[in-house]
């Protein structure tokens, strides 16, 4: 399992070199052709989402990112350290058995809860954009930071020196 880390200072003019980074070792690895822009797109979404919640919580730490190559399968985490409240407060009401605090945005049962501010308005279409883009995705937050999983089938055959 070959493995790529990277770490870039929360600098929006650092995500067009995530996506650069992303796209070469997803080549490398053997994802197909077709699916490369939307690896990029994808990263980009991610890595941008992580920049901007490390701006708005004004934290100095880097944004990491993951890329990891198996036998069957190309995956990228981008893990930012920015708290989660919302994400926690759903989580919990989903615990509990309350559907209507954990609708997706625009919903009717979401009107009824609390408003979304800019940033969760935000938050939620990248979300919804890279969940567009991507097959297998898991998003996972807590108060200590998120952590956007994707992956991607390879073709081992296509691996290349």
């Amino acid at each position: 399992m070959a493995t790529v880390e990277l770490l870039f200072s929360a600098l929006p003019e650092h995500v067009r070199t995530a996506r650069l980074v992303a796209a070469a070792v997803a080549r490398r690895a053997g994802v197909d052709e077709a699916v490369l822009d939307e690896v990029r797109l994808a990263v980009g979404e991610a890595c941008s989402r992580a920049v901007s919640l490390h701006r708005s919580h004004e934290i100095a730490g880097p944004v990491k990112v993951v890329l990891t190559e198996d036998e069957k399968k190309f995956s990228i985490e981008v893990a930012d350290d920015a708290p989660h409240p919302g994400v926690m407060a759903a989580t919990a009401a989903a615990a509990s058995g309350s559907a209507a605090s954990v609708a997706p945005a625009g919903s009717p049962a979401s009107s009824a809860s609390v408003p979304a501010t800019p940033e969760e308005s935000e938050d939620d279409m990248g979300l919804a954009v890279i969940s567009g883009l991507v097959d297998d995705v898991e998003v996972t937050a807590s108060e200590t930071g998120g952590l956007i999983r994707m992956s991607w089938p390879t073709t081992p055959s296509a691996v290349t020196p």
